[in-house]
């Protein structure tokens, strides 16, 4: 269904991972900052081009470097929700998800507009404007943008990391609602053992750019336990 062959040069930095997924659910990309997730993420969205490799999703590449393909991010209906939600300011949050919803090309919808409401408990926001959110509601609005999209899939570069701690266990609540709801591979970016517990299935590690292990949810729960998941890419 997915399958992230990538190399890059990053100044210092010689990046080289492959992963893959061949059903829906959660693989969260776990390791320190700096060992090139959120550049994954955004060679996955098409935001950044790789040197080499290839990102196919459900059969169809997206980039290919021994074929030259490379479709432009509006191309690749990939979601992405950043760390901070960057939602439209102008616009109230009823808007801003209408925004997702005008991205799905015609007749490849799978998502509802008020069924991702009631999963992210944004109908007592949708009169606001972003400027009267928290920023847990804003992170809720910006997933439920995404999803509104009906991505292929869904990429959450660290959701959390500009949160409090109350404001991110809200959240939490929410994507743990989401997950076994949603039929489409979903990219989680953490360097928290907790998030990866509560939300992932599966876990690559990732360090200095390179992959140092593929975990299953079992695995990376002993790994914690022995005290060995942050050496194999920890925070």
């Amino acid at each position: 269904m997915f399958l992230a062959k990538l190399r890059k040069r990053l100044g210092e930095l010689d990046l080289e991972v492959e992963f893959c997924r061949d059903a829906p659910g959660v693989t969260a990309l776990f390791g320190p900052s700096g060992a090139g997730k959120t550049s994954v993420v955004g060679m996955l969205a098409g935001l950044t081009r790789p040197d080499a490799g290839r990102v196919e999703l459900d059969g169809r590449a997206l980039y290919d470097s021994a074929t030259g393909v490379n479709l432009p991010p509006e191309k690749r209906r990939v979601g992405y929700v950043f760390q901070e939600g960057r939602l439209f300011p102008h616009l109230s949050v009823r808007a801003n998800l209408r925004y997702g919803q005008r991205l799905t090309p015609p007749g490849q919808a799978w998502a509802d507009f008020e069924q991702v409401v009631e999963m992210l408990g944004l109908e007592p926001l949708l009169r606001r404007r972003p400027g009267r959110l928290s920023g847990g509601e804003k992170q809720r609005v910006a997933i439920g943008r995404a999803l509104l999209a009906s991505p292929r899939l869904l990429l959450l570069d660290e959701p959390l990391a500009s949160l409090d701690a109350q404001r991110k266990d809200e959240v939490l609540h929410y994507l743990g609602r989401l997950r076994g709801r949603m039929a489409i591979p979903v990219i989680y970016v953490s360097h928290q053992p907790e998030e990866i517990v509560a939300l992932a299935d599966a876990v690559v590690h990732i360090q200095a750019g390179r992959v140092t292990a593929r975990d299953s949810l079992e695995l990376f729960r002993r790994r914690l336990a022995a005290g060995e998941a942050h050496s194999a890419g920890g925070a």
